[in-house]
């Protein structure tokens, strides 16, 4: 059972009906996805349905509901969909999700102990701080900021939902500040086991992140 909910992002009360919509696909097998109003599909799913209100509900196809919904009755909406097994791949909506946050805070954070460095000389002058304090902008603001910004936009652009979970939307971050913070202190400690340690970790981060995001990228869009 495919259900799309038509939102836009200055609809007050899609943010809520995302949510709920959210929480009922966790306990429901149903494909979940969010449809934009200002993307073109969301534009051609209301021209073809003649929605001139949202959020609406459309279930495999046709139009089954305009407003929001209480969880209750958006479950009666679905009843004959089984009960979900397994976890599905998440299509973005309005809202960051919880990873995204995550990696655009640890970005900030990143900036902020980067741009410490400054006064100090940590991107001007030779020796070990030059290095962390480079390496904690680019891999930790940069690199974090493209994650938590791809993860959050890709799916919208290209229409194809993307890999959630531990392994795929969070360890790939978790490596990116393990690394900076390993090559850091290993450059201002002088210990280059640690460095290169810092280094495989941020490979394999770069790796997950690249995994993650080729199939959207590879496939056609919608």
């Amino acid at each position: 059972m495919k259900v799309e909910l038509l939102v836009s992002e200055w609809c007050a009360s899609c943010h809520d009906a995302e949510r709920i919509w959210r929480e009922v696909a966790q306990k429901k097998q149903i494909d979940f996805a969010v449809v934009d109003m200002g993307q073109p599909e969301g534009r051609q799913l209301a021209t073809r349905l003649r929605i001139r209100s949202i959020p609406a509900v459309v279930v495999d196809g046709e139009l089954k509901h305009i407003g929001l919904l209480d969880r209750t009755a958006a479950t009666a909406l679905v009843a004959d969909a089984p009960e979900r097994t397994h976890k599905a791949a998440r299509h973005v909506g309005l809202g960051l999700s919880a990873s995204s946050r995550a990696s655009v805070l640890g970005a900030m954070i990143w900036l902020l102990i980067a741009g410490a460095a400054l006064p100090l000389g940590g991107f001007f002058l030779d020796g070990a701080a030059r290095p962390a304090a480079l390496h904690g902008f680019t891999l930790g603001f940069l690199l974090l900021l493209i994650m938590g910004l791809g993860e959050h936009m890709l799916p919208r652009f290209t229409g194809h939902p993307i890999a959630g979970g531990w392994l795929w939307a969070w360890t790939p971050q978790i490596l990116v500040h393990l690394a900076v913070l390993a090559m850091g202190l290993g450059w201002l400690l002088g210990v280059p086991l640690l460095t290169a340690v810092g280094a495989v970790a941020a490979f394999v981060g770069l790796l997950l992140f690249t995994l993650r995001i080729a199939p959207l990228l590879l496939r056609p869009s919608l």
